[in-house]
Order: C-alpha cells, then structure tokens, then sequence
C-alpha cells in the first residue's frame, strides 16, 4: 500500500479558529479526517503533518521524494501557507527530490491579496488546487491518484 504525504505549513495549525470567513471552521483534525477518508477510498496510507518551521518542511519534502523513489509513496500534498509566496528553499527540494505534489490553498489565493499571488511552489508542483476551502484536500489526493494512471487511463 503506497503512502500520500499531506504536509501544512504555518499557522495551518489553527484552523478553525483563524479568519473563519476566510479559512472555514474546520480544524486540523477535521482535515486530517477528511485525508484519512480520501486515502482510504484509494487504498492508501495518509502521513498527516504541520509544522510552523520551513527548514522541517524542506527535511518532509526530502523524506517524501526518498520514499516515493523507492516505490512506496504515491506522492504529496503541500499547503505551505505563506511559505508559498517566500520559499525558494521548498521549490529547490520539490525540484531537487522529483516528488510529485500538488500545492493547495483553502482559499482563492488569487482573489485575495496581491502578495499572495505569487507563487515559488507552483512552477515545482505537477499542480495547484485552491479555493476549495478544506474539501480540497480530498480533491488533491484524487487528483495524485488521477497522475500515478498510465496515460490515457483517466
């Protein structure tokens, strides 16, 4: 059974409680939840994990390529939060490792702020959802599943 690795980057640890009109009520552990769901539907196995520090983010990245080299990992899903608009280090370890991930946002990035509307992960991700609120996290494990098909088999 292959593993999804569902990585959150700051402040992602306060779902729930942060900007509800923004973000939603749900928590983590409702997200984490609805992960657990998607990947059983797959047959997979879910790595659920948030840190506030981007240096650890980069060491998950690392691990996730590793594991998805050697066959056991399908691949990942990255809300790096405002890492996304900062991180040259998280684009250079997607890039470096050849993990394929999908970058996710809650929100519509792109109907908000225009800091928010660049993005380092994006040219690094084989795609990026947003704008789902947290039912995004589901769609994007779908859609890693819809990436490891052979060609043609969508």
């Amino acid at each position: 059974m292959k593993t999804v690795y569902v990585f959150n980057g700051p402040n992602l640890n306060l779902l729930g409680t942060r900007e509800p009109a923004v973000y939603g009520s749900a928590t983590l552990s409702d997200v984490q939840r609805l992960c657990e769901a998607a990947c059983a539907r797959h047959g997979l196995t879910l790595d659920f994990r948030q840190t506030n520090h981007e240096g650890v983010l980069v060491d998950w990245l690392h691990e996730a390529g590793r594991a998805q080299a050697a066959g056991t990992a399908l691949g990942a899903v990255l809300n790096a939060g405002a890492y996304t608009h900062t991180s040259i280090a998280l684009h250079d370890a997607i890039k470096g490792t050849g993990l394929t991930l999908i970058e996710l946002h809650i929100s519509n990035v792109h109907a908000r702020e225009a800091f928010r509307h660049h993005s380092f992960i994006a040219p690094a991700a084989r795609a990026v959802m947003a704008g789902f609120g947290v039912a995004g996290y589901a769609l994007a494990i779908d859609g890693l599943v819809q990436l490891a098909l052979p060609s043609g088999d969508a």
